[in-house]
């Protein structure tokens, strides 16, 4: 057996704060092999970041290690104090945060930033470390590496800004590679670019890494063990393959069913883990997981379970039978079922010829340069009582479609019809008035409040706002509200902060219902959540649909949602609609060779499904102040010919009544 890389040997970390302790690891061992890939995976508040930031001394305010080991190369981190970790980070252990944009210095350059590490750690020259910064943004894939060592953290898209923060990561050639969540906010092509360049990297130098993820469809395709960790302490640790074919613990299968991919079938309500992770501050007798679990009995709330020894280990006294078979009982673009019937209702919402020009300036006093084109003539038509799911890349334009259906952006041309009036016939009057039939749920919900407010002053001032009732009825309405969307009453009391992620999205929806719309714009809602709170957002808003009628215009990059949640897909690229129909004949089969590229990149979560004949999509997306002629998406298309970038596709029904597609080429007959 080779020694281990890296050693964890029961850590215990512990926060302190004004008025308690909270104990964030309780007694986590892990080891990591040279060239291992180990993912660690979990909810929020798991532990799972605390971990990885506990290798490299980089704990919050409070925060210190009170027992334990961290061995790396034989040499213990945890003990050599901040000398010996400034040696170590950036050094033999590089690391990429979650938020780039965050952990990148907006005052310096790209290139200072990525040469920094080199002139740290590193015998040379100013002209060398910039040489090799260079070298290292051409080789994690960073287009005209030259012109952007000169640019800002602000010019660069969140794909760009990863593969810098990767660049620094990398640059002098580490021997284990800690990613905290590198993905999490990115569209499923730029995740996979960024995951592919990171194994290829890994190959290359030889390196060793800890993935840090609540992706599982993630952690399925990119790491050869995993670790799941619930509430401080490891539940389970296996190889990727017999985790996902074999789960013991009552957690892991518990994630595992919250899964979209398990209901896209049968249209059934997702499956949640009941209540919240305990309380790290207070004392913890048993097994942490008990109170949530369903198979919980006497022992499992007085004794705590210790890991099993072997290749598999969990702690956990009533693990899964073998017989419990796979975590996922269906291939997620089965065929077989049925597709659901789409509400017959009458048009609620009519788009036609939709077009949002923004004007390019240097600066916020210089002439216009020019046009970005950020929707380009989008038609579509939602019905009452739908779902209607809009999915594409980053900067194809959904957001900004979703906000002109809102009222916070004027179209440049176009109409928006809401039940066959043109909203930009209104008058003020009127579209103030009119604004209390269509709401919008914002992606982030704590930026989408005001951190001064209270929540019953929150959700009370919409009803302020339009006249609606006087205190006692708001009071009554708040109430009620706070009843549909889950929470306590007494929430009113609270701000924002002191909430969980989940519990500021559910605020969120509850605001966005408060003045009873008719339709709601949800830009996003779960995009930042880990599958268990994901999963009961999901399951609250098709409760509210089905209970208040509500009509969704649910846009996301998560395919996996949109097909759970939609009753109808549209596909956007740089701001055209190039597919649109119901969700399942999309789904399983896709004509428009840029949906079917978007289904291949998607990660299956379970290694036994992986398909070998996929065909992800590649490239970068055009600049949408020049988009291409005729096809915008033929300079990415296997499929595009002469014609492509002569003639605009328009669109057709090749494969039946309501499944329209803008190709060429479409790829009729062909099923995913």
């Amino acid at each position: 057996m080779t020694d281990p890389l890296l050693r964890i040997d029961d850590l215990y970390v512990d926060i302190e704060t004004r008025d308690r302790t909270v104990h964030a690891l309780d007694g986590i061992s892990l080891d990591l092999a040279p060239g291992e890939a180990l993912g660690i995976v979990g909810e929020s508040g798991s532990g799972k970041t605390m971990t990885a930031l506990s290798v490299l001394g980089l704990l919050p305010s409070g925060g210190s290690i009170s027992r334990g080991r961290v061995l790396f190369d034989g040499q213990d981190l945890a003990a050599g104090g901040e000398k010996v970790l400034r040696e170590v980070r950036g050094n033999t252990i590089g690391m990429v945060f979650q938020d780039p944009l965050t952990s990148l210095n907006p005052t310096m350059t790209i290139g200072a930033q990525v040469a920094e590490p080199l002139l740290l750690h590193r015998e040379t020259t100013r002209r060398e470390a910039w040489r090799r910064a260079q070298d290292m943004l051409g080789l994690v894939g960073m287009p005209q590496p030259a012109e952007r060592m000169k640019s800002y953290p602000h010019q660069l898209s969140g794909g760009m800004r990863q593969r810098v923060a990767i660049a620094m990561a990398l640059v002098c050639e580490p021997r284990l590679l800690i990613a905290d969540e590198p993905t999490t906010a990115l569209d499923v092509t730029t995740q996979h670019q960024i995951l592919e360049l990171i194994d290829d990297l890994r190959s290359r130098l030889g390196m060793a890494m800890i993935l840090v993820t609540h992706d599982l469809g993630v952690i399925a395709n990119r790491v050869d063990r995993v670790a799941v960790m619930y509430a401080g302490k490891v539940a389970e640790t296996s190889g990727v393959r017999d985790l996902f074919a074999h789960p013991k613990h009552r957690y892991t299968q518990a994630l595992f069913a919250a899964l979209p991919e398990r209901a896209v079938v049968g249209a059934t309500e997702l499956r949640t883990i009941p209540g919240l992770p305990p309380n790290l501050a207070a004392p913890q007798q048993g097994c942490r997981f008990a109170a949530r679990c369903s198979y919980a009995t006497g022992v499992c709330r007085t004794e705590e379970p210790q890991l099993t020894e072997g290749e598999h280990r969990f702690a956990c006294f009533h693990p899964v039978p073998e017989e419990a078979g796979t975590p996922l009982e269906v291939e997620p673009y089965d065929t077989g079922a049925p597709a659901p019937v789409v509400p017959a209702g009458a048009a609620l919402l009519e788009i036609t010829e939709l077009r949002k020009d923004f004007p390019l300036r240097g600066g916020p006093f210089s002439r216009s340069r020019g046009t970005v084109s950020a929707v380009g003539g989008v038609t579509l038509t939602i019905r009452k009582g739908e779902t209607y799911g809009v999915v594409g890349e980053s900067g194809c334009g959904k957001t900004t479609m979703g906000r002109m259906v809102a009222g916070l952006e004027d179209p440049t041309s176009g109409t928006i019809a809401f039940e066959g009036r043109d909203l930009a016939a209104m008058d003020r009057a009127e579209r103030r008035a009119h604004r209390r039939r269509i709401q919008l749920m914002f992606q982030d919900s704590t930026a989408a409040m005001d951190p001064r407010m209270r929540v019953g002053a929150i959700l009370r001032e919409p009803l302020v706002i339009q006249g609606v009732g006087d205190r006692a009825e708001q009071d009554r309405i708040v109430g009620e509200l706070l009843d549909a969307v889950g929470l306590p009453r007494g929430a009113v009391a609270r701000y924002p902060h002191e909430f969980s992620g989940g519990q500021r999205q559910r605020l969120g929806l509850a605001r966005a219902l408060t003045l009873s719309p008719e339709l709601i714009v949800a830009d996003e809602p779960v995009s930042a959540l880990d599958v268990s709170v994901q999963a009961q957002i999901l399951n609250l808003m098709r409760d509210l649909q089905r209970d208040r009628g509500l009509t969704y215009l649910f846009i996301s990059h998560d395919l996996a949602v949109v097909r759970y949640l939609a009753d109808t897909v549209a596909v956007m690229y740089l701001g055209k609609l190039v597919e649109s129909g119901p969700a399942e004949q999309v789904y399983a089969r896709p004509l428009h060779p840029y949906t079917r590229g978007l289904l291949d990149t998607v990660n299956v979560p379970d290694p036994a499904l992986a398909a070998p004949d996929r065909a992800p999509l590649g490239g970068e997306t055009p600049s949408a102040a020049n988009p291409p002629s005729g096809c915008r998406f033929r300079t990415r298309c296997p499929r595009a010919r002469d014609v492509c970038a002569e003639t605009e596709p328009l669109a057709t029904t090749p494969d039946g009544e309501g499944h329209q597609v803008a190709c060429h080429f479409p790829l009729v007959r062909e099923a995913v």
